[in-house]
């Protein structure tokens, strides 16, 4: 069964606040409150379905936003034109069957022609090396490096670039 993708919205709180702060230390853990401002400054959200229910969500942002998080600002500092994926979860019963990859294929396809490139961070410190290579897969390179949290995260910082029209079209 394919992957359904669909926006991300704060009625989905109740399925992705448990989803994303299961995931912690790799993602900031979330309140409803905290989601609901993410979700109203984000350029793109996605959720993703896999035999009928919820199992996945991406929420990313442009240039320009007010986002305090010191890896998006990075990010925004060195470039105009991005789509900063802050946050990517998906069910750890459903790993494995394509749904981070659908979620990055229809950010791909909504971003291509419109900006040059993705861009996210994956945790070094403590070490997530499944995401690493998940991102490193897709196409994503390491750009830099960054301590945050008084030195209890470091991050390598990724960009993939985007073709100038989506692919297939």
């Amino acid at each position: 069964m394919s992957a359904a993708v669909r926006a991300l919205t704060a009625a989905d709180a109740g399925w992705f606040l448990p989803l994303n702060n299961a995931a912690v230390p790799h993602v900031n853990a979330l309140d409803e409150g905290a989601l609901v401002a993410l979700l109203g400054e984000a350029a793109w959200t996605a959720a993703v379905e896999h035999e009928g229910r919820a199992a996945g969500g991406l929420i990313a942002f442009g240039p320009g936003a007010s986002y305090a998080s010191p890896n998006y600002r990075w990010f925004d500092g060195r470039h105009d034109d991005f789509l900063y994926v802050d946050r990517v979860v998906v069910d750890a019963a459903c790993r494995g069957a394509g749904l981070g990859k659908a979620l990055y294929r229809a950010l791909r396809d909504h971003a291509a022609g419109r900006t040059e490139l993705l861009a996210c961070e994956v945790n070094e410190r403590p070490a997530n090396p499944a995401s690493l290579a998940f991102h490193e897969a897709l196409g994503f390179r390491i750009v830099g490096h960054q301590e945050t949290e008084g030195g209890t995260k470091r991050v390598a910082l990724m960009e993939m670039a985007l073709p100038a029209s989506p692919q297939g079209k």
